[in-house]
């Protein structure tokens, strides 16, 4: 008797048993496909708002370029240029005329003004005159670093006042480099 309980038992028990649910794959493909519209729309409304933000600021001036007799330079850096804002405003950002675009950057300093060379985004020329002040700072639009660790230069371009920050590959030339434009700022202010 005890035989046939187990054999019934065992029938029982392997009736009860189901096999592992099968995949539904439409429902997978469905939830990727959703998932991958939803970023695309992320992207686009995030490009929609760049250029919403570009248009906003078409009123400023087309940029400078290096004039050929720029004289011998006083100071060269080399690092990355980190974006421009509205001075005294470190979160506007200037996107009009590529300002907007992070970059490797190599500034050059001559008596006719401050030089910024970027691979990969569009070269700007800051004319002597229109340099108002260079400081050294922990942020500016997008970019945090330690205290001092940004040198960010203002300058005049048409009606706007900009902050443009900079970072050296070494960090100990900011220091130079803010000495060097505020004596040349005054002395151009003199001159006024």
């Amino acid at each position: 008797m005890t035989s046939i309980t187990t054999i019934a038992a065992g029938i029982g028990i392997a009736a009860e048993k189901k096999s592992a649910e099968v995949t539904d794959w439409a429902a997978r493909i469905g939830w990727v496909v959703g998932l991958l519209v939803f970023i695309a729309l992320v992207y686009w409304l995030m490009r929609q708002g760049w250029k919403w933000r570009g248009s906003l600021q078409s009123g400023l001036p087309p940029l400078h370029t290096a004039p050929a007799q720029q004289g011998p330079a006083q100071l060269e850096l080399t690092g990355r240029y980190h974006g421009s804002t509205t001075a005294g405003q470190w979160l506007d950002r200037i996107v009009a005329h590529g300002l907007g675009v992070r970059s490797r950057g190599e500034l050059t300093l001559t008596d006719a003004g401050l030089t910024v060379l970027r691979p990969g985004a569009s070269d700007f020329f800051v004319p002597r005159e229109a340099l108002r002040e260079a400081r050294l700072d922990k942020g500016i639009a997008g970019k945090v670093l330690t205290e001092g660790g940004l040198l960010v230069i203002t300058w005049m371009h048409g009606d706007t006042l900009i902050d443009s920050g900079f970072r050296s590959e070494r960090a100990a030339e900011h220091n130079e480099w803010v000495t060097t434009l505020n004596h040349l700022i005054k002395t151009t202010e003199g001159a006024r």
